[in-house]
């Protein structure tokens, strides 16, 4: 980018008592041109570049000419954001497309050096993308059948699995037993495991409840904080992260007058608000809960759990209302980011999410996690599975939660 600066005002605009600067023969100075310094670094998808402002050349006007430096540096497509210092602009030009480049994450099995940092992959200009999770009550994820949520989800689990300040409790709903299905090799490295039973699914969200309860009545005197997050997890209060996968499976509204299907509507009716508890009194003592779907519509997710959830993720969807229902009405007004183009099998494993502090919706390109790698991670962290009802009792010396306590029938339940 050139800039022609002049050395000298024009006579009518000249103010009072400026010196004009002249050559020896009295004629003036031609325009000077200024070029930006860049220094370029190359990567696997293409260049980062960082340059100096000018005088009135600005981060918006490097905005403006990012389409016509694609085409001069014959790149795909190039962005332009603040610098790492005033004055400063960064410049991403991507040649290789990083959303349809498919990539895979292979586990360390070490912990991780942040709690609650959500290492999601990388953007549409191949630069990573992190979500902070804490003080986050609870995530929902959106997508059309096999494009990458549990993929997703699994990343998440195989990162923080090595750390004993985390414990994992999972809801499949595709599935009826933990040997089936996507968290069979991740089921040992979870405290709990419920499949598609609405009745044993309620049961065990009542003990999560009840443990939320325990934790909010004792956090004071156990931690010396009324927010966890001011101290952090730990092995003895540990951050709780609640998997609902298809969530819909446990919330869905059952039509029918014979007895089978008003009980069916009644576990249904009782787990929304179950899970409404966590997801809207657990941020405080360490409870995290992530809910995926196919449309996160309110017959799927209830809006009343969705709206909380201050993350909202979606990968393909078919149609704009089920863009607008994981994603907000903002999705309107950014047509090309909508996750309804997403659909053809290239961007298997591309989610879009809104930009945290900055307008927009950003594209994220998830990796692949073998299923090998996440049964190795789970292998070699299930000795550090403790539930956290157990801690609880431990930390205060009495009963929170009695897991071997029944509950056949929910209360709601009309004849």
């Amino acid at each position: 980018m050139r800039r022609e600066v002049r050395t000298v005002f024009p006579a009518r605009s000249r103010p009072a008592g400026t010196r004009v600067a002249a050559n020896t023969d009295g004629k003036q100075p031609k325009p000077r041109v200024l070029v930006p310094a860049l220094k370029v670094t190359p990567d696997a998808f293409g260049v980062r570049a960082w340059a100096n402002c000018l005088p009135k050349v600005g981060l918006a006007e490097f905005q403006k000419a990012a389409p016509y430096l694609a085409d001069a540096w014959r790149m795909t497509r190039v962005s332009v954001l603040p610098g790492d210092k005033p004055g400063q602009v960064m410049l991403r030009g991507v040649r290789v497309d990083p959303l349809i480049t498919p990539t895979a994450h292979v586990p360390t099995g070490r912990p991780p050096e942040e709690y609650a940092k959500w290492d999601l992959g990388v953007d549409e200009f191949g630069m990573p993308v992190f979500v902070p999770l804490k003080e986050v009550p609870g995530v929902a994820m959106g997508g059309l059948p096999g494009f990458g949520k549990t993929s997703c989800v699994n990343r998440l689990v195989c990162d923080w699995a090595p750390s004993p300040a985390v414990q994992f409790v999972f809801f499949d709903g595709k599935v009826s037993h933990a040997y089936e299905g996507d968290y069979a090799d991740l089921v040992q490295r979870a405290f709990e495991f419920c499949g598609d039973d609405l009745e044993e699914a309620n049961k065990k969200l009542k003990e999560l409840v009840e443990l939320r309860r325990g934790r909010s009545a004792s956090i004071r005197s156990v931690l010396g904080v009324k927010n966890m997050w001011h101290v952090g997890p730990s092995a003895d209060w540990p951050l709780i992260v609640v998997v609902i996968d298809e969530a819909h499976t446990y919330f869905r509204d059952h039509k029918g007058s014979d007895q089978a299907t008003k009980r069916l509507a009644a576990f249904a009716a009782e787990n929304a608000r179950l899970v409404e508890d966590l997801v809207k009194k657990g941020r405080s003592v360490g409870f995290l809960t992530l809910l995926t779907t196919q449309k996160t519509t309110g017959d799927a997710i209830p809006t009343f759990i969705r709206d909380v959830c201050p993350v909202g993720l979606s990968f393909a969807q078919k149609t704009a209302d089920a863009a607008v229902a994981a994603l907000g009405d903002d999705i309107r007004e950014w047509p090309d980011a909508s996750p309804v183009n997403l659909q053809d099998p290239a961007y298997v494993g591309v989610a879009v999410m809104s930009q945290h502090g900055r307008p927009g919706f950003v594209r994220i390109r998830t990796p692949y996690v073998a299923d090998e790698d996440a049964a190795r991670v789970a292998e070699a962290t299930a000795r550090l599975v403790r539930h956290p009802a157990r801690l609880l009792e431990k930390l205060t010396g009495r009963t929170v939660v009695d897991l071997t306590k029944d509950d056949p029938e929910p209360p709601s339940m009309a004849a």
